[in-house]
């Protein structure tokens, strides 16, 4: 059955952009904390020069226009508006490619791939996750990855026409991409990820290596210091969603605080602004954190070894210099057992369509060469 997309531009209203700004000079502040550095989280300072930027000098129609540049749509699937970028090539044969973002990430986040990919050859499709963005907010439980998975493989062949296409993602896209291979590889030709989640099963894999063992001791870490985040959008959306939905400090220390501390550290003001501008502007801090008391008990299956669900087909993997986790590749050879392509950079972080897209694009081209 035909899914039928209905066209679409972003167009934000002046007055919601002014109760904004009004919003914004109306913070009231805590203290700051009383240990120095990023030991309580996030700087007072840190955020409140964010939040005088976002007040002061950003400008959400900027990146609007970055958004309106890029043919968009709306289409109902199992019956939930999606927001969806798709972007053409003028190459004879391009080779269709969905790429699927997380959080907190956006369309917005990954939109500077268009040009690059188009001209080399892809035709890209950038969908916004539900509750995310420009698309709707389930209203019912039930919106995993699983059902997210579907809904693209819907989109893609009933929708876009596609028969044989490419999935790629990171943090959530990651997720949803591999999903998406194991339930419809008749369509899917292979996956790209960044990074393939996978953990290791040290009772049949051996002694760790040095690298893998400096591997298991950053993820601890991470466990320790900086997962509580996780946690509260698996087991209380609901409640953090009031503080995310009526606050933009609130809502941007909340984002930025990730934006910040799993990059490399090149992350301009502006570039975390447009994700923390979207999603105060759609209003879904709470309908994304939902994503992860859906699907999160499912993806830790995947990363402790106790994954089901083998994906058969082609696999690209790119790990950026500060990302985490830093799979080994025979770690992610259980799960995926046909890996084509594999690169470990010195650059980059969680977001690489921002840090370093260039190394990104070359990846993708790399790996989706070899198989289309």
């Amino acid at each position: 059955m035909a899914v039928e997309l209905r066209p679409y531009r972003v167009c934000v209203p002046d007055e919601d952009l002014v109760l904004l700004r009004d919003r914004l000079e109306r913070t009231r502040w805590p203290e700051p904390a009383p240990v120095p550095g990023w030991a309580q989280g996030v700087p007072l300072e840190t955020v409140r020069e964010l939040c005088r930027h976002w007040a002061t000098g950003y400008d959400w129609r900027a990146a609007e226009a970055r958004l309106n540049a890029v043919p968009q749509y709306l289409v109902t699937i199992d019956g939930l508006t999606v927001h969806v970028l798709h972007a053409r090539s003028a190459s004879p044969g391009a080779f269709p490619l969905v790429i699927t973002h997380g959080w907190p990430g956006s369309v917005l986040e990954l939109a500077g791939l268009v040009a690059p990919l188009t001209a080399r050859g892809f035709d890209v499709v950038l969908p916004s996750l539900p509750g995310y963005g420009f698309s709707g907010k389930p209203t019912e439980p039930g919106w995993g990855v699983e059902r997210i998975a579907d809904a693209w493989a819907r989109l893609m062949v009933d929708g876009l026409g596609y028969r044989r296409y490419g999935a790629a993602g990171s943090d959530w896209g990651t997720s949803v991409s591999s999903v998406l291979a194991a339930r419809d590889p008749e369509h899917v030709a292979g996956v790209h990820l960044v990074p393939p989640l996978a953990g290791p099963a040290l009772s049949d894999l051996g002694e760790p290596t040095v690298r893998e063992r400096e591997a298991l001791e950053r993820m601890r870490e991470r466990g320790q210091s900086s997962s509580a985040y996780s946690e509260v959008h698996r087991t209380a959306p609901q409640t953090l969603g009031y503080s995310l939905v009526d606050s933009p400090a609130g809502l941007c220390a909340w984002i930025a605080e990730k934006m910040i501390s799993w990059s490399d550290g090149g992350l301009t003001r502006d570039q975390i602004l447009d994700q923390v501008a979207l999603y105060w502007l759609t209003g879904t801090g709470a309908s994304s954190a939902r994503l992860y008391a859906e699907s999160i008990a499912k993806v830790a299956g995947w990363i402790d070894g106790a994954a089901d669900d083998p994906v058969r087909v082609p696999v690209g993997g790119s790990i950026f210099a500060a990302e985490l986790p830093r799979p080994s590749r025979r770690w992610a050879a259980r799960r995926y057992p046909d890996i084509r392509y594999w690169a470990e950079h010195d650059r980059g972080g969680h977001f690489p369509a921002l840090e370093a897209p260039d190394l990104l694009v070359e990846d993708l081209v790399a790996f989706f060469s070899g198989i289309r």
